[in-house]
């Protein structure tokens, strides 16, 4: 098993960032999101298809994840995740299971509020290789891969997210 750690500042509230995580749902009006009518997220070569919004918290929602993995694991791999804790506006954990190749992963936030609108986020994950003999030749690698890009992606999107709210005021 693999174990990933990464936090930065930014200059925002934990509520703030969390709102990045769970905007209100403005989705259909008619029909609730499934997986035959996700909620779609895009940011940079990731997608996210919410098929189930979870309770008021978020804690139970499932989505579908694509993302990047090495040219060696076909480029993109997908993930069903689910929110399995959920506590506003400071901690998430989400479980997966991902293709290519077959593994597990936890992975959770925490929101830490350290004064002046501003907030550390603290990011983990554990990942796991199913196939042992697989995983001894390139579990490492392909996480180092994924957690840059994970990284990097967090990163932007909590940005990105942040300048639209303050946009839309």
């Amino acid at each position: 098993m693999i174990v990933h750690d990464s936090s930065w500042e930014v200059g925002a509230t934990p509520t703030e960032i969390w709102a990045v995580f769970h905007p209100p749902v403005a989705h259909d009006a008619v029909r609730p999101t499934s997986l035959a009518n996700p909620r779609v997220m895009e940011h940079g070569n990731v997608r996210i298809e919410i098929i189930h919004e979870g309770d008021a918290n978020g804690q139970g929602l499932v989505r579908r994840t694509w993302y990047g993995v090495p040219w060696y694991l076909g480029g993109t791999a997908r993930s069903w995740e689910i929110i399995s804790e959920a506590a506003p506006p400071h901690f998430q954990r989400y479980d997966a299971i991902t293709t290519p190749p077959n593994t597990y992963a936890m992975g959770s936030f925490r929101i830490e509020d350290i004064g002046g609108g501003r907030s550390r986020f603290h990011f983990h994950e554990e990942y796991r290789m199913e196939n042992r003999l697989l995983a001894w030749l390139i579990e490492k690698r392909v996480h180092r891969f994924i957690s840059k890009d994970n990284d990097k992606n967090i990163h932007a999107m909590i940005e990105q997210g942040l300048a639209a709210m303050r946009a839309a005021g």
